[in-house]
């Protein structure tokens, strides 16, 4: 019998300084039965991170990377289907960040993981030709710190200003600061 996911519920105000864009979004996030707390909420950070202004070109939506390997954690199709923005969460191999670079007019990832150095110094070289593909990484303290942010239902505070991201709930606060592997900083959530 396979497990089914657990479903989280996360309210966040988000107020990113950077883009000016204030609001309050509700979401429900799927989380497969081998998804940790902390890749779920990287997952919760990139969408605050990449939320568009406003659903005039589509909607930034979770994908079911975990269930179907066709598609990514995150992503933003317009209205006819094209696809937008394709984010992913972790160290995909090369083939796959290639792949989501042809299909996707702009490719972000955000890896987190404490072999992130290792990962990158054996890919980054391979890729660099992927020119609408930004890569982020999360240092792995920050990102443990968030996921003890992790309950079924969350109410978190998102604030973004100059580069530095804080991340609360109330109760204590995470301060995140990634660190560009790759790609223009103007990426981080433009």
């Amino acid at each position: 019998m396979a497990l089914k996911a657990t479903i989280y519920k996360a309210t966040f105000q988000l107020a990113d300084m950077d883009r000016n864009l204030y609001g309050d979004h509700e979401l429900t996030i799927a989380r497969h039965p081998s998804e940790t707390d902390e890749r779920m909420l990287i997952r919760l950070l990139a969408f605050a991170l990449n939320v568009p202004a406003n659903d005039e070109h589509g909607s930034l939506e979770f994908a079911k990377d975990m269930w179907d390997s066709e598609e990514p954690a995150l992503w933003q199709k317009d209205l006819t289907g094209q696809m937008l923005h394709w984010i992913e969460v972790g160290q995909p191999e090369e083939r796959r960040l290639l792949q989501a670079s042809s299909r996707s007019r702009r490719v972000s990832l955000y890896s987190f993981s404490s072999s992130t150095s290792q990962w990158w110094s054996g890919l980054g070289v391979r890729i660099i030709q992927a020119r609408n593909l930004s890569v982020w990484q999360v240092p792995t303290q920050q990102s443990q710190a968030l996921a003890a942010l992790a309950t079924r239902s969350m109410k978190l505070d998102v604030t973004v200003q100059e580069g530095t991201i804080w991340v609360g709930d109330g109760q204590k606060s995470v301060e995140v600061s990634l660190k560009r592997l790759l790609g223009s900083p103007e990426a981080t959530n433009s």
